[in-house]
């Protein structure tokens, strides 16, 4: 039986998941951002940034499928000027097992497409991570929501 990774170590390879993830909106490369979700991620998203109760959510996404997503997003980077992409990891916890996680990020991240229409994502999120054959994925993500 391996040892398990020191807290430490997984924290790092969840900033860099983080990292990369924002590299991808940064740069709006659809292959990259795909690099971070896990296969069976699927995308809860709330209404509003008020919106805690998930009776009022709604699933932006379904199961992940690599083709669907990325002409999605890559839409996104088509049609949308990306203003600005500010993320700020404001903590992370990990499993006992070194097998699970979860990142606390703030965002603020604006698009604006070609009639000044501006999408905000602004709040904090949580983005739930699952390690598979040694690497970390996304599983899910939650939010945004309001934060104090």
């Amino acid at each position: 039986m391996s040892p398990l990774p020191s807290q430490q170590v997984v924290e790092a390879e969840i900033r860099e998941i983080v990292a990369r993830e924002t590299r991808a909106w940064d740069s709006q490369d659809a292959d990259l951002l795909l690099s971070v979700f896990h296969p069976d991620m699927v995308w809860p998203w709330p209404v509003d940034q008020r919106s805690l109760d998930p009776a009022d959510w709604v699933l932006v996404l379904g199961r992940y499928d690599r083709q669907r997503w990325s002409a999605g997003w890559q839409q996104i980077f088509d049609r949308c000027q990306l203003i600005r992409n500010r993320r700020k990891i404001e903590r992370i916890v990990v499993s006992g097992e070194g097998d699970g996680a979860f990142a606390i990020v703030h965002i603020d991240t604006l698009w604006r497409d070609a009639e000044g229409v501006e999408d905000h994502w602004f709040g904090r999120t949580c983005k739930l991570y699952s390690k598979v054959d040694g690497e970390w994925k996304m599983i899910t993500q939650l939010g945004t929501f309001e934060s104090s």
